[in-house]
């Protein structure tokens, strides 16, 4: 079991390697919300997550035994590079087994840290799996993501820092996914300062802890589905259930829209880029999943920042249009020379800016001497969008929206 003393342990041992990642007060989120929010940027930390900090107490405290033997892990993602980059701190071999459907990205980058990479199975519980097997043939210690004390207490140093710089706060709120970050987080807390909250927030799509808690018992789900991927866990971990049911004061879920939408917030009013595992406390403020009195201190962790550039392309462009900053029409136009000057123009008399514009003769849709415009435009706002639609249907053109 862990306790304060094993996270001030694991302090000590971190503290040299790991950034005291910044926690500061955040003006916007807060007149949004009512609260006084702050949040603990751990998307700043070396490695870009929280979990360089378990990794690498796990793997000081085997090297403090005698246990250069190296090590294995199973992961897609931010336990990899902190497995990998602790392995290379220490000189120690390292070997991370990720799905075969990793990104190339995020391969290149564990192997850029040292580790030797072996893709193996569809998805993490497979690569999880071999791992298990080959850490036993190879005689390696197997380092997994959150159910290992010496894990737990690393992840739980994110606490001990936040209560040094601000010692009355009223709730933390912290991302679920396996549970070893609010596992230890939660078991500092409630020792420092017991009447402080600790909220859980999880994705709808990978609700297993959420359930469990719930339930007051572990309850597996069948498939996970999120793009919040750093806590996409299908199975409950009966050993962080055990510290969740004890010090956590609740759960929420958030939705995938929601988590978008808190990325898209963070990367404009806070400048921050943060991974979708890292946004579900924000996504939980924004969308009024968290019920404090108003003007309570509230810290929120940001677990990190490692997105995906195609997901973060995609959320960006879907907030636009949900924002209506753009707007994505398919116009009916005659097929015959001034016809799309016309269209433009018209478009131009209203400010609207072409972004994307595309031109279809051939549709089986269409009636012959027709041709399909696809157009992206940036608009102002929902009143410049109802400008659009109205002097495009007074000038006759017919048109359909995408979104």
């Amino acid at each position: 079991m862990i306790d304060l003393n094993s996270i001030k342990k694991a302090y000590e041992r971190v503290s040299s390697v790991v950034y005291n990642t910044p926690f500061g007060y955040a003006p916007i989120l807060s007149e949004l919300s009512g609260y006084d929010i702050y949040l603990k940027k751990e998307n700043l930390q070396r490695t870009g997550a929280f979990k360089l900090r378990g990794a690498f107490n796990k793997i000081a405290t085997l090297v403090e035994s005698g246990n250069r033997g190296g090590v294995v892990a199973a992961s897609a993602g931010n336990h990899a590079q902190g497995v990998a980059f602790s392995a290379k701190h220490f000189g120690i071999d390292a070997t991370i087994v990720m799905p075969e459907s990793t990104p190339l990205t995020k391969v290149q980058g564990v192997r850029d840290l040292g580790a030797t990479v072996i893709l193996h199975g569809n998805n993490y519980d497979e690569a999880y799996g071999y791992a298990l097997v080959y850490a036993t043939e190879n005689k390696r210690e197997f380092v997994h993501p959150f159910t290992d004390d010496e894990v737990i207490s690393g992840q739980g140093t994110v606490a001990i820092e936040m209560l040094d710089e601000i010692a009355d706060l009223d709730a933390v709120v912290v991302p679920i996914g396996g549970g070893g970050l609010i596992s230890g987080i939660a078991t500092a807390i409630k020792d420092i300062s017991p009447s402080c909250k600790v909220i859980g927030v999880a994705s709808e799509g990978a609700p297993a802890m959420a359930t469990s808690y719930r339930e007051g018992r572990a309850i597996d789900t069948t498939s996970v589905r999120t793009i919040a991927d750093g806590i996409a866990v299908r199975d409950t971990s009966p050993k962080t259930l055990e510290y969740i049911l004890k010090y956590v004061d609740g759960i929420q879920l958030v939705g995938e829209d929601e988590i978008a939408n808190a990325i898209l917030f963070l990367l404009e009013k806070q400048k921050l880029l943060v991974e979708g595992a890292g946004a579900v406390g924000v996504a939980a403020i924004l969308h009024g999943k968290i019920d404090m009195p108003k003007g309570s201190k509230i810290g929120i962790v940001l677990s990190g920042g490692n997105i995906d550039v195609t997901m973060l392309s995609l959320i960006i462009e879907k907030g636009l249009i949900k924002s209506s900053r753009k707007m994505k029409l398919i116009v009916t136009l005659m097929d015959k020379p001034g016809s799309l000057m016309l269209f433009t123009e018209l478009l131009t008399t209203v400010g609207a800016n072409i972004v994307q514009i595309g031109y279809d003769r051939t549709s089986t849709d269409l009636k012959f001497g027709d041709a399909f415009v696809s157009v992206d435009l940036e608009t102002k706002g929902v009143e410049h969008q109802e400008q659009i639609r109205k002097i495009l249907k007074e000038s006759g053109f017919l048109f359909t929206e995408s979104h």
